[in-house]
């Protein structure tokens, strides 16, 4: 169907944008630039809104630098970034979701960002002021909009460069198959109108109420908006693919969807970025699936905000190295003048690996992933204790032993597994509840550099449950520097797409690798140490371990308590870097 096009073109007077919450952003006073509000006809009949800037001195055709969001801000902001394309020499587009601002159609996060932004993208090049050239960029949403216009590849489409870009099904509203909490109030922000329900939406303490009061009431996941008073048809329609089924699937590109995509990618991302995952997700997928891809990353000690912006001194109470602020914009316009204008590489591109280590005051590159580290450190969490804490060993145990956990289902006092790297550096270790496994001190300098993985051993009483995993640094002061984490789903260990339930009493094999992803710098005298658990708190998902569909378990079925038994040939494998 061709893409229709309904144009305003704003100069001085502006047009008729009556009860239009942004019209202010639309009315510009500064004759450099021809603003014009369209609306974009998609192949199904849906309308999207977008903003085109371009600079009145430039009458011959550009390339294009397109935004795709849901995210409808006033203020002037939206406006003054596509100024900024335009400042840089590209013709500057931001287009938003379907549903959002002036689009008359129903708002649905994710499931259709993939077809709407190829026919954003197809309108583009068919316009006589774009020269036939699009790239995108942008962070979190705005990123994985970038990613699902790569579901099936325009030909215009020459770059994207996503920061921290989410991957649905995978970093959020889930990650690993598990519910996260956090992303609950979010729905509501995007959701509740045209714009941004910010009153909703970034209500923390009402969110933080929320939380505490379905952990304590103790009712099924799936009743958490009951308990709001609010009903959140988003948190249900996503409840209800607990696998990465194809409902997850078609949103993004999917395993060999990867294999077409041959355009050059730059992604940034930051080791303290919660939904990491996502963003490296992508970029393993694309270099499994495509081994010549022109890909790039650069990642550092950035939060998921830091890392769409400049970063930031400090995060989460621990001060960055000097080395590793950078100016993602600038990195961005950067590489963009290298597509489109024959410009430099942006000079931290010195490999297609860029990453700064922590503790280093460096910047160092790889040419993979993989090829981030040298050698690797393989440890066994034992049943043996040294000074009260158990032992990491690099040899395997000769003799099977297990501890023994015990888990309350009912007792909402007491919380499990304090995963989150907030603060990066902590005073003590958790001795409440899970297990720690120390290592001997080491005995030179190392930099533990990429994801760890791991296997556990157990055996179990019921029919499932979340663990999480936890690597530290011990430093030689005492203190514990958070290097790395997981949360997981045992029941899908093996298979994101399937679920398969563990058999009560029988030993099983528990693999892990979707850690997240660091560069860190240990000195002599340090010690690693990994801290396990079972996954209980208010901030996702309980699973009961009934094997009945997560979210509809209740405190009802914790009658029986969980026990684990955690075998000593569980272990886990450090990826370093040695000089």
């Amino acid at each position: 169907m061709k893409i229709l096009l309904n144009v305003c073109v704003v100069l001085l007077l502006g047009c008729n944008t009556s009860n239009k919450k942004d019209n202010t952003q639309l009315t510009n006073s500064n004759d450099d630039y021809l603003i014009e509000d369209v609306v974009i006809e998609t192949r199904d009949g849906a309308q999207l809104s977008a903003i085109v800037c371009r600079k009145k001195e430039n009458t011959k055709p550009q390339a294009v630098i397109l935004q795709s969001t849901i995210y409808v801000r006033d203020k002037g902001r939206d406006l003054n970034t596509i100024k900024e394309s335009a400042d840089r020499g590209y013709v500057g587009v931001i287009a938003y979701a379907r549903g959002k601002r002036f689009s008359p159609n129903e708002i649905w996060p994710y499931e259709n960002d993939a077809n709407d932004t190829y026919d954003v993208i197809d309108w583009i090049s068919k316009q006589e002021w774009c020269d036939g050239r699009v790239g995108m960029f942008g962070g979190s949403y705005n990123g994985f909009t970038q990613w699902a216009s790569l579901k099936k590849p325009h030909p215009a489409l020459k770059t994207i460069v996503p920061y921290v870009a989410n991957r649905p099904g995978l970093g959020l509203p889930m990650e690993n198959n598990i519910f996260i909490n956090p992303n609950y109030e979010w729905a509501f922000l995007v959701g509740n109108n045209k714009y941004l329900d910010t009153i909703a939406g970034n209500d923390r303490q009402r969110s933080r109420n929320l939380m505490f009061n379905w952990w304590e009431t103790g009712v099924s996941y799936n009743r958490m908006d009951s308990i709001d008073g609010i009903p959140n048809r988003l948190f249900q329609r996503w409840i209800s693919h607990p696998s990465f089924d194809g409902y997850w699937q078609k949103m993004a590109p999917y395993k060999e969807d990867f294999s077409q995509i041959d355009i050059p990618i730059l992604s940034i991302d930051g080791y303290y970025n919660d939904s990491q995952n996502s963003g490296l997700y992508y970029l393993r997928e694309h270099y499994k699936y495509n081994p010549n891809a022109e890909h790039y990353l650069i990642i550092g000690p950035y939060s998921h905000f830091g890392a769409q912006r400049n970063g930031s001194e400090e995060i989460n109470g621990y001060e960055v190295d000097k080395d590793a602020l950078i100016n993602t914009n600038e990195i961005t316009y950067q590489w963009f003048d290298y597509v489109f204008n024959d410009g430099n590489k942006p000079e931290k591109l010195q490999n297609k690996i860029n990453y700064q280590v922590m503790g280093a005051n460096e910047w160092r590159s790889a040419s993979s992933i993989e090829n981030m580290s040298n050698t690797h450190l393989k440890f066994y969490l034992t049943t043996e204790k040294q000074n009260d804490i158990y032992t990491l060993n690099d040899e395997k145990p000769v003799n099977s032993a297990f501890l023994s956990q015990k888990v309350d289902f009912s007792d909402r006092k007491n919380g499990n597994n304090d995963y989150y790297p907030n603060p990066i550096i902590k005073e003590d270790m958790d001795l409440s509840n899970g297990f720690n496994f120390i290592s001997e001190p080491l005995e030179e300098s190392i930099v533990v550099n990429g994801s760890f993985l791991g296997e556990l051993t157990v055996s179990i009483n019921k029919k499932d449950f979340d663990f999480g995993v936890t690597l530290y640094e011990v430093m030689p002061n005492g203190k514990l520097f958070h290097l790395s984490y997981i949360v997981g789903r045992a029941s899908y260990a093996d298979d994101i797409e399937n679920r398969q339930l563990l058999q009560p009493k029988e030993i099983e094999r528990i693999p892990f690798s979707n850690t997240h992803l660091v560069s860190k710098k240990l000195s002599k005298g340090s010690r690693l140490l990994v801290y396990i658990n079972v996954n209980k708190n208010p901030f996702s998902e309980l699973n009961y371990g009934t094997g009945k569909t997560v979210s509809e378990e209740s405190i009802k079925d914790a009658h029986e308590p969980l026990e684990v038994k955690w075998y000593n040939d569980s272990y886990v494998e450090i990826p370093i870097l040695t000089d």
